[in-house]
């Protein structure tokens, strides 16, 4: 009998010290002075979440102190997902919502009141804003401008590979910036004389499928958009492309961390840091459609020397010249 009281004492214990940990989160959460932020995005991505942390920090927010921050990471959500976690913070009187995408901040904006910080590859193009001089509306943030560079990442790939012939197109058609893209992409191939073949995945068990066409099929090349649920699953896509022995160019530097050859976009600490800016002014009573966005200009061009050795790829020396960054 004693052993059965001292195992339910200890579950007491455990229940009451969960039980107070909630309420000290729930506390904390409530306290006056302390302003609520909700983060939307897809996956983990840690140079997102470091870049918002750190600009918040240098404007002087320190989470617990003055700053409450839901971190909500949604790996492949339907809308109504999406709809109700914005929904929910709504409720919880959120002061600013920080979505990471395209469909993330559409879903924001349409399903609450509450303003929005985006980080979004074409604002405008995608119907987030009105204009970049004054967004209207409720929301506004930056523009990492992926769309206008897709023919860009073409023509890189072409200089590497100039036999090339056919490059896929791996997208995600329920984005709205990639269908965007698809169609520069689609001009560019014209332009170049190059086949274009779409690969179309919109959840992660079709972008397996696709992986899986793409390793058996006759595509001499890989060009990768900026949807999230390729930045989240980078580590299977660039290590399909380095088995099929594929010239690949990605949207982001994140993607080198797992042996990509090319990227060539913006950066995203920089565009997630300067959303921190637009946080504070909006806490501090500014519209959020008054506004103007801030587009990234400047892109990086990161190549992997070792990677393409290891592809029997020789990167001409004009194109290396041109790189911000050559890891060998």
């Amino acid at each position: 009998m004693s052993m059965v009281f001292a195992r339910r004492s200890l579950l007491l214990v455990f229940a009451f010290i969960l039980g107070t940990t909630a309420l000290a989160k729930l506390a904390y959460s409530d306290e006056p002075g302390i302003r609520r932020i909700g983060v939307l995005y897809r996956y983990v991505n840690q140079t997102a979440e470091s870049g918002l942390r750190d600009g918040l920090h240098e404007l002087g927010y320190i989470e617990g102190r003055n700053i409450a921050i839901d971190w909500r990471r949604e790996a492949n959500p339907t809308d109504e997902k999406l709809r109700s976690i914005v929904i929910e913070w709504a409720r919880l009187h959120t002061d600013v919502i920080v979505a990471f995408g395209t469909p993330e901040a559409r879903v924001a904006l349409q399903a609450t009141t509450v303003p929005v910080v985006f980080v979004a590859g074409d604002p405008v193009g995608t119907g987030l804003a009105e204009s970049l001089a004054r967004p209207g509306g409720r929301g506004t943030g930056v523009s990492m401008l992926n769309r206008e560079l897709a023919g860009k990442r073409m023509e890189l790939l072409k200089q590497i590979a100039p036999g090339l012939q056919r490059i896929a197109f791996l997208m995600n058609s329920t984005n709205p910036l990639d269908m965007r893209m698809l169609a520069e992409a689609q001009g560019s191939a014209r332009t170049l004389g190059i086949k274009l073949a779409v690969f179309d995945a919109r959840t992660a068990s079709e972008l397996d499928a696709r992986l899986r066409t793409m390793s058996r099929n006759e595509t001499a090349a890989l060009l990768v958009s900026n949807d999230q649920l390729f930045l989240g699953n980078r580590a299977k896509i660039t290590q399909t492309a380095r088995k099929a022995r594929l010239p690949a160019i990605f949207p982001f530097k994140e993607y080198h961390e797992d042996g990509a050859l090319m990227s060539y976009g913006p950066s995203v600490t920089e565009g997630t840091r300067k959303a921190a800016a637009y946080v504070d002014k909006i806490l501090k009573g500014a519209p959020p459609g008054d506004l103007p966005i801030e587009q990234i200009s400047k892109s990086e061009l990161v190549i992997d020397v070792k990677t393409a050795k290891a592809l029997g790829i020789t990167i001409p020396d004009s194109v290396l010249l041109r790189a911000d960054e050559v890891i060998r």
